[in-house]
């Protein structure tokens, strides 16, 4: 009966010295991060290229004057085209706090 103890108490010691450092590893060092994904999609990216561009176009027609309506048109749609892509772009970022 003194040995089946004694077994037992050693195999309970052991086990509990084999699982501290599990313990430990189990609760590591968390903190706050800032993270932003790209969630934009090629598509949605091309519709503001387009639309940026139409938009632009008839803009710079709208404000150019006499023989300049076709260079107001093209730099207006050069214009819209880049800022409607950058908005979309951007309107695709989705960011907030993880837990890391």
């Amino acid at each position: 009966m003194h040995n089946k103890l004694l077994a037992m108490t050693l195999a309970c010691s052991a086990l509990a010295v084999a699982s501290a450092p599990i313990i430990a590893d189990a609760q590591p060092h968390r903190h706050k991060v800032w993270v932003c994904r790209n969630e934009s999609s090629r598509g949605a990216r091309n519709t503001g290229t387009v639309v940026g561009a139409v938009t632009g176009g008839l803009l710079g027609n709208a404000v150019s004057h006499g023989g300049g309506k076709t260079g107001g048109t093209l730099i207006g749609a050069g214009v819209g085209a880049v800022a409607g892509h950058q908005i979309a772009k951007n309107n695709g970022k989705r960011c907030g706090y993880e837990w890391r």
